[in-house]
Parts: C-alpha cells; sequence; structure tokens
C-alpha cells in the first residue's frame, strides 16, 4: 500500500507541489500525468526518496519514506527521464557494477543479467553502451533499474523518444513486471499508453492534484458516452442548413453525437438527405481530450 498525505514542496517561492494525497495498493501501474511544469517529475523524486517534502507523509509497505528515505533503496527501482549511462563500459559489465553495489555475486549477476537481457530482447554482445541505440540504451537503464529485483519501481517518462516498436515493446514488459508482483509508478507524455496500461491516473495541474482514480471514474467526472456517425452520402448538399455539423475523412462523412437524443437526430437527418450510416462507433473522451478540458 502507497499512502501520501498533504504532500507540499517548495523551492524558494515556488510551490511545485501543493497538498497532493493519494493512496493505491501494491501490484498497480500508477500514472501520473500533466503539462509540462505540472509537478510530475518533483512528485516521483519525492516518492522515490530521492528529495524530502517541504510537509506533507509517504509511507511506502509500512516504511516512512519522508524520515528514511535509504530504507526504500533496497526494494526500489528507478528510472529517471534521461538515461545516463556509462558509455564507455559494456552493458555487461554495467549491470555487474551495479549488481555489486547491491551485494550480489558474480554468479548471480550473471543469471540475473541474462534473465534481463533476454527479457528486454537485448543483445549487448560485449559492446560498449555509446554504440548501442537510443532504444538499446533505454533497454540498459531499465535493466540497471531490475538487476537487484525489486519490488517498486518508479520511471520517469519510460518510452520517450523512442521509436514506435520499442516504445510498445517496453509498455509490453511494464504489462509484465506487473503481472510478476511489482508496483510500478510512472509518469508519461503517451497518454495512449498510460490509458491502457494504468491502474489509476494522478492529474497534475501547476502541483495540484485536480483528478485521480481508475479510468473508468475519470471518465464519469470528464465526460459521457459519445457516439460518431460514419456515413455515405450521393449529394451532401442536401444537409446544408441542418444544425449537425459533419466532417469528411478516409472515404466517409461523419458527425459526432453527445447522446442518444442527438445520434437520433443524426440518423434521422442522413436518411432523409438520402444518405446510408455504414457504421456507429460509441467512446469515452480519451485521456488527452480530459488533459486538454482541464488545461482551459
Amino acid at each position: 500500500m502507497i499512502t501520501a498525505r498533504n504532500l507540499t514542496k517548495k523551492f524558494d517561492n515556488f510551490t511545485a507541489l501543493d497538498d497532493v494525497s493519494f493512496e493505491f495498493d501494491d501490484g498497480e501501474i500508477f500514472g501520473i500525468i500533466g503539462h509540462n511544469g505540472a509537478g510530475k517529475t518533483t512528485l516521483l523524486k519525492i516518492i522515490s526518496g530521492l528529495i524530502t517534502p517541504t510537509s506533507g507523509e509517504l509511507v511506502i509497505n509500512d516504511m516512512d519514506v519522508v524520515k528514511n528515505p535509504i530504507a526504500l533503496k533496497e526494494t526500489l527501482g528507478y528510472l529517471p527521464e534521461e538515461s545516463r549511462l556509462y558509455e564507455t563500459m559494456t552493458a555487461e559489465n554495467y549491470l555487474a557494477f551495479f549488481g555489486e553495489i547491491y551485494g550480489f555475486s558474480a554468479q548471480e549477476i550473471r543469471v540475473r543479467s541474462n534473465q534481463l537481457f533476454a527479457a528486454l530482447s537485448l543483445e549487448p554482445d560485449g559492446k560498449k553502451i555509446g554504440e548501442f541505440s537510443k532504444g538499446m540504451k533505454r533497454k540498459v537503464a531499465i535493466a540497471r533499474s531490475l538487476i537487484h529485483d525489486p519490488s517498486f519501481l518508479v520511471y520517469d517518462e519510460a518510452t520517450s523518444g523512442l521509436d514506435p516498436m520499442t516504445s510498445r515493446f517496453i509498455a509490453d514488459y511494464l504489462r509484465t513486471l506487473k503481472k510478476e508482483g511489482k508496483t510500478i509508478v510512472l509518469s508519461a507524455h503517451n497518454l495512449y499508453q498510460v490509458e491502457a496500461i494504468c491502474d489509476r491516473v494522478m492529474i497534475l495541474k501547476r502541483g495540484k492534484m485536480v483528478a485521480f482514480g481508475t479510468m473508468s471514474q475519470l471518465r464519469d467526472q470528464f465526460g459521457t458516452l459519445t457516439y460518431t456517425i460514419f456515413f455515405l452520402i450521393d449529394d451532401p448538399g442536401k444537409l446544408i442548413g441542418h444544425s449537425k455539423t459533419y466532417r469528411q475523412e478516409e472515404g466517409f462523412f461523419i458527425c459526432e453525437a453527445a447522446d442518444m437524443s442527438e445520434l437520433n437526430e443524426c440518423t434521422g437527418l442522413i436518411a432523409e438527405a438520402g444518405g446510408k450510416v455504414e457504421k456507429i462507433e460509441s467512446g469515452y473522451p480519451s485521456l488527452e481530450e480530459m488533459l486538454v478540458k482541464i488545461g482551459k
């Protein structure tokens, strides 16, 4: 269980985090999102025990992180936004270096490193880290965060700047880590990934928590089910003058409806104009749409 109460962090006269409280269970993926400067990285660093809050409490699995941040390190895997690696070292030696810091034997390090290389589809082949692609470097950084088999992970922009295939691979790997029982806190600009993999999501704005909950709870808070009507029509001019607006996209005309009443109105107008409804899709607002709404 991770419990935060009234976390506040001030840097001189600037309040980076303002009275933030939340709670979530072990074995969950917890996403933190917000515009640049919202306080995401500050919160992640507090959760990781890297900086101390000005006030407030943070308890992770019965450990008071504010009073004893060192105790957290044994069970924590931290991934900063930038993969700052020792690029003159090989990946094998790099993981061995950190494995020794955690007190593992050479045999334990070899077994653990090989397991992580296989799980991350990483083939270092004795090359220096500086020769790796950006995606490979990110995988090495993730392997480093996992070398001591931590139960609690804090990842800041784990897939930032990566190509779509590598980004998707890492997102899928996070799901695997969750299945292994690990608790993960992450921030990300890729809101689609956050929506897809997170059990709970927090939205920050100027240091304040403006929303927190499951995706279902956030959808209830920020919007209801909407409908998208895809239709064909020989003479779109017949729709001119009606109150509903339409757009053309990928061979279809498209109309949006906020509820069943508008849906019936749209389909009725389309039929009167000689059009044919091909399909109707329903959906809730995405995290991106929620963030845009909050930012206004």
